[in-house]
């Protein structure tokens, strides 16, 4: 059953439960009737209760099984390529009605809309010869059978499925039944495809052994994918509260690290990179400030100069951060973009002093994105520059302090963003032309709450003119 919840049914979902069960009932029952091969539909009704979460024991699944749509959908496709209809309606009751720890009507409803699914794909495989001209054709002509069974299974499960989402979840129609049907298509087809293997290689002769030969290899590669799902969620829900917990320490940069995650990866792109590295840019500018936690909360919110030994506690956040970050394995190289995101082209940055092509292309990335976010972001120690202005100065710092081939591939990425005939336009507060989208994702002109500069030093410039002594001023200051 959809995603329906544990308080009381409406009574639209209870007559709609009701009908379909009392449907899958109905469509099920001829095959009480002498002739059902049932040594078949045990072996596939067997194989389905497997599929299904909750069946085997925890220390054979793990823990967290993987979802038995990927699985089960060829089994029942085979037993309706296989099957009479109403025996195909059985091969998912013993399975839904055993599996899965829910409130019995789900399991009811969940036995009852695939029994029905089953019973009408099975109809409509035998309107075009299954299984009978595919034992002796074979070939590409199963392919008409079963792409006609497995498109049938998929309107009729979907329907009855949206039927539910708009009676119990009150989903609008066009939510519950349009949207999802057009995805399920793809699916269901390539689902088809695996089961139309499992009937071919049983009628040539297999037997059981075809039962086993396609669907369980599905099931092992069903369970290592969502072993792989659930370790990526792990990671994106360890990334946000790692940010979260240094916007916690450091309130007046709150979102920075979001909007220098965001420039990196417009760089990145910008630079022709493969999606795995503007991931990991991606990554490297949400964490970039990791290091921050190490530094005391005193220093990180104080209102006013700092001292030369607080200047150098807050200049160790880059090895912090990367020794904080060591044993997350998944980060690859955005730990160097954690270490080095405040070295200079000209070697005068920290914490190494690196120069150069030494410094990694990761960090002169960061670099690029996490200064201009520091220059267009509002301190208590001077307001924000406007978007041309910053982006002036990380030209005129190109060559010296950033690299050259990021800069521009920012500034080109950045026009592209802004609208306008000039490229980059901002008014005279600094808050960027163009539509609110475009100021999220270049980073232009925020204001953080009053709470205390932050001074991890971005590596802006310092030069001739106000706005050089602006930023002169400061060089320790910028985040």
């Amino acid at each position: 059953m959809p995603a329906v919840s544990r308080r009381p049914l409406p009574p639209a979902a209870r007559v709609t439960v009701a009908a379909v069960c009392a449907a899958g009932v109905l469509c099920a029952a001829p095959a009480l009737r002498p002739g059902t091969p049932w040594a078949t539909l045990g072996v596939l009704a067997l194989l389905y209760a497997l599929c299904e979460p909750g069946v085997l024991p925890a220390r054979i699944t793990g823990r967290h099984p993987p979802s038995a749509v990927g699985p089960f959908l060829p089994v029942l496709l085979a037993g309706s390529l296989l099957l009479p209809p109403a025996a195909a309606a059985l091969v998912a009751v013993p399975g839904s009605l055993a599996g899965r720890p829910v409130p019995w009507v789900r399991r009811c409803w969940r036995a009852a809309h695939l029994a029905v699914a089953a019973w009408a794909a099975a109809l409509c495989g035998r309107a075009v010869g299954a299984p009978g001209e595919m034992r002796t054709s074979g070939l590409p002509y199963g392919l008409l059978p079963a792409a006609c069974a497995a498109l049938c299974f998929c309107v009729i499960a979907t329907t009855l499925t949206g039927a539910v989402l708009v009676t119990a979840e009150h989903h609008r129609p066009a939510a519950a039944w349009g949207a999802p049907l057009l995805a399920a298509l793809a699916p269901y087809l390539t689902y088809g495809v695996v089961a139309l293997t499992t009937a071919l290689l049983w009628l040539r002769g297999y037997g059981v052994f075809a039962a086993v030969l396609v669907p369980l290899p599905m099931y092992v590669a069903c369970w290592f994918f969502a072993r792989a799902r659930r370790a990526r969620a792990a990671q994106r829900a360890a990334v946000r509260a790692l940010v979260h917990a240094v916007d916690l320490k450091d309130p007046y940069t709150r979102g920075h690290s979001e909007r220098v995650g965001r420039a990196s990866a417009m760089i990145a792109r910008e630079l022709g990179m493969p999606e795995p590295r503007v991931d990991a840019l991606r990554l490297a500018g949400l964490l970039h400030d990791i290091g921050k936690l190490g530094v005391p909360t005193r220093v990180l919110r104080k209102n006013g100069p700092l001292t030369a030994q607080e200047r150098a506690a807050v200049q160790l956040h880059p090895e912090h951060g990367h020794d904080m970050t060591r044993g997350l394995a998944f980060l690859g190289e955005a730990r160097e973009a954690i270490l080095h995101h405040h070295e200079r082209l000209d070697g005068s940055g920290y914490p190494h002093g690196l120069s150069g092509d030494r410094i990694p292309e990761v960090a002169r990335v960061v670099a690029v994105a996490d200064a201009f976010d520091a220059m267009t972001t509002t301190r208590c120690y001077r307001p924000a520059r406007p978007v041309a202005a910053a982006v002036e100065e990380l030209v005129r710092c190109a060559g010296t302090h950033f690299d050259p081939v990021m800069v521009d591939a920012f500034v080109r990425a950045l026009a592209d963003d802004l609208p306008g005939p000039g490229g980059p336009a901002a008014d005279g507060e600094g808050t960027p032309a163009g539509p609110p989208a475009a100021a999220a994702a270049s980073g232009a002109a925020r204001t953080a709450p009053d709470a205390g500069p932050d001074r991890e030093g971005a590596g802006a410039g310092i030069g001739a003119g106000a706005g050089a002594t602006v930023l002169g001023e400061a060089v320790w200051l910028l985040g």
